[in-house]
This record gives structure tokens, C-alpha cells and sequence, in this order.
């Protein structure tokens, strides 16, 4: 049990770090609940971690994951959140990964159960679930069921306004070009097939052509003048209206039946990720003391999507400091925390810290 005392003078030091502009990272030995509780509110900008998962190790000097009751350890957590909820700025995010665990042979479904009350009872904003692809999971020997390969990561905010940089987090995109003097979209369109289409359409009106034509012939100028990398096309009676056929829920649809036609844009800066990330596990990349298997890569679009640069990233189950590495690295500020000496020590000499 950490000492009064030594919460107060970790406490201090959080204080004085959150009035600084020092971007080393700040670990500190302490329970995570109890050092939350004295922590100052609104004042965290982003908040990512990886709690111990409940009975699946015996980490080094206990801590949460080792209730007897799952039931227990959800509660922990939820406990914990609070006080993350607390300290984060209105305008921050907070990125959990959690794993499942099996008992008496049923898929407990934990993830699930703690992002549901989170949201449910502690008022969260949960704005994506994200898949988790281990690439190469672990061995499963079990024969009446298929092998575990994905985790959860949840972003939850806790007001509808809150910093997301979405450029930050895009991917380079193709670039259009220009082909005997026509301009070729990313993907090689060049409207040459979307106007005989609509040329030779019995589904659209005289208007309808020539306000169509007009309209495709802006938009390949758009991706020449390099506002847009890419476009689709959707006309009535030659594509499938995406998403939805019904005007009533699609705003897409009632497009098409008003108009004839409309476009699916592509950012010139590039997609956006997806919900689906293949990242390998940490417990492939040889480190010694922490075998949780939360990677380095799992932290970087987190952090460069909803932690500004003047921000600070905390972390209050820090473990060998993977979250406070990838934010030191990418120029934010950042807390860990946890119950560990020994992980504290490991953090410090991954981040190439001096104690």
C-alpha cells in the first residue's frame, strides 16, 4: 500500500508537470484510483490504456485483474473511469483496450459489459469500436472452438464537441493525373463511361442529362485543380444507390430520385483509417518483464488524432510505459502511472529515463 505521504508528493509532482512545458515522460508508483482522486479536473487531453485483464496474469505487486468475481473487477474499473472522466477536459478522448476471458467455458464478454455501463452509467460518449487484429494471435489448443485473434479498443469522449485531427491521421492518397489532355482520377476514372451513361440514360430526363453532364464535368475539374484525389458516380439506373434505397432514411437516395445522379467524394488529404486494425502484439517484439501484449502502434493514431501538441497524455495502467514511449516520441507530454516499481524502473529505462 502506497503511503499517504507518497500520494501527496506524487500528486505535487503532477501539478507541477501539468504547469510545465517539458514533454519528458512523468511516472509514478501509486494505485491508480487513489492518485485520480487527488487529481485537479479538466486537465487531461487524451487518456490510453490497457487495464490488467481480469484472471488472465499475476502481475507483479497484484492490483486489479486478480479479483475473485469478474463482477468485481468491472466495478474496479468502472471506479477508475470515474475519476478518468473527471480529469479529462471537455474536449478530450479516452482510448481503452480491454481483452475477454473464458469461464466455465462461456466467453465472459467484458469488453462489452464495461463500455455498455460505461455509457449507460457513467454518461460516456462511445464513438467507435475498434477491432483489433492481432495478425498473428497465440496458439489455442482448444478443439470445440476457433482461436482468439482480435481485441476491442473503444474511444469514448465525454461531451459531443471534443479535438479530433482527422488530417493528422490520414493516409497519403494516389494522385490523379492528366492522360492525352483528359484528367484521370487516383483510381483511373475518368468519366469517359459516366458520361455515355448518361448520353444514352432512358431513366433521366432531358434536364436531368444536361444537368448531370454539367455537374460530372465540375467535378473532373475539382480533381484536376487537385481539390479532390478521387470521385464515384452514382446515376439513376446504371449504379446501386449505396447504403439504402429508401429517400425516408437515405439522404443519398432521395438525391438520386430528385436530381438523378450524385457523387461519393475522396478526400484530397486521403482516407481515413478504418475500424479494423492489423497491429502485431507486443509479446512478438522480445520485451522481457511485461508480457501484456499492447503495442506501441495501438497508441500512435490515438494519440496523433485527439491529443493536440501542447496536450498531455496519461495512462494509469502504464506497465513498461508503451503509451507515455509513443507519446514522448511524437512530441506530447504524458503520466503513467502504476502499481509497480519494477514496471515504473522498466519505463524509465525504455523511455532511455535516468532515475
Amino acid at each position: 500500500m502506497i503511503e499517504e505521504n507518497e500520494l501527496l508528493k506524487n500528486i505535487g509532482s503532477v501539478k507541477d508537470y501539468l504547469t510545465s512545458s517539458n514533454s519528458t515522460p512523468l511516472f509514478l508508483q501509486a494505485d491508480s484510483y487513489a492518485l485520480l482522486k487527488l487529481f485537479p479536473a479538466d486537465c487531461i487531453d487524451c487518456v490510453i490504456t490497457s487495464p490488467p485483464y481480469w484472471g488472465q496474469r499475476a502481475y507483479i505487486n497484484g492490483g486489479i485483474g486478480l479479483e475473485e468475481k469478474w463482477e468485481d473487477y468491472i466495478n474496479n474499473l468502472l471506479g477508475i473511469f470515474c475519476e478518468v472522466k473527471r480529469i479529462l477536459k471537455p474536449s478530450g478522448s479516452f482510448w481503452l483496450n480491454l481483452g475477454d476471458t473464458y469461464q466455465r467455458k462461456s466467453l465472459i464478454g467484458i469488453p462489452w459489459r464495461v463500455a455498455l455501463a460505461m455509457s449507460d452509467k457513467q454518461g460516456w460518449i462511445l464513438r467507435n469500436s475498434v477491432i483489433w487484429n492481432k495478425v498473428k494471435g497465440a496458439p489455442d489448443n482448444a478443439k470445440d472452438k476457433l482461436r482468439n485473434v482480435y481485441e476491442p479498443v473503444f474511444h469514448f469522449v465525454k461531451t459531443d464537441r471534443y479535438f479530433y485531427d482527422v488530417d493528422a491521421i490520414r493516409s497519403k492518397p494516389r494522385q490523379a493525373k492528366v492522360v492525352n489532355g483528359s484528367v484521370v482520377s487516383a483510381t483511373g476514372v475518368s468519366g469517359v463511361r459516366y458520361r455515355r451513361q448518361i448520353e444514352l440514360s432512358t431513366a433521366l430526363s432531358d434536364l436531368e442529362r444536361t444537368n448531370a453532364l454539367k455537374a460530372l464535368g465540375e467535378i473532373l475539374q475539382e480533381v484536376r485543380l487537385g481539390k479532390l484525389s478521387d470521385f464515384r458516380m452514382i446515376i439513376r439506373g446504371q449504379q446501386r444507390t449505396t447504403h439504402s434505397d429508401s429517400a425516408k432514411v437515405s439522404g443519398r437516395a432521395r438525391e438520386l430520385t430528385e436530381r438523378g445522379f450524385y457523387f461519393l467524394k475522396y478526400h484530397p488529404n486521403g482516407s481515413k483509417p478504418s475500424d479494423v486494425w492489423d497491429i502485431l502484439p507486443e509479446d512478438t517484439q522480445k520485451r522481457k518483464l511485461h508480457f501484456a501484449p499492447y503495442p506501441e502502434d495501438i497508441c500512435k493514431l490515438p494519440i496523433l488524432a485527439t491529443c493536440p501538441q501542447s496536450g498531455v497524455v496519461l495512462d494509469p495502467f502504464t506497465g513498461t510505459g508503451t503509451t507515455n514511449l509513443v507519446a514522448f516520441q511524437l512530441g506530447r507530454s504524458s503520466i503513467g502511472i502504476d502499481i509497480s516499481g519494477e514496471y515504473i524502473t522498466a519505463a524509465h529505462e525504455r523511455c532511455g529515463l535516468l532515475l
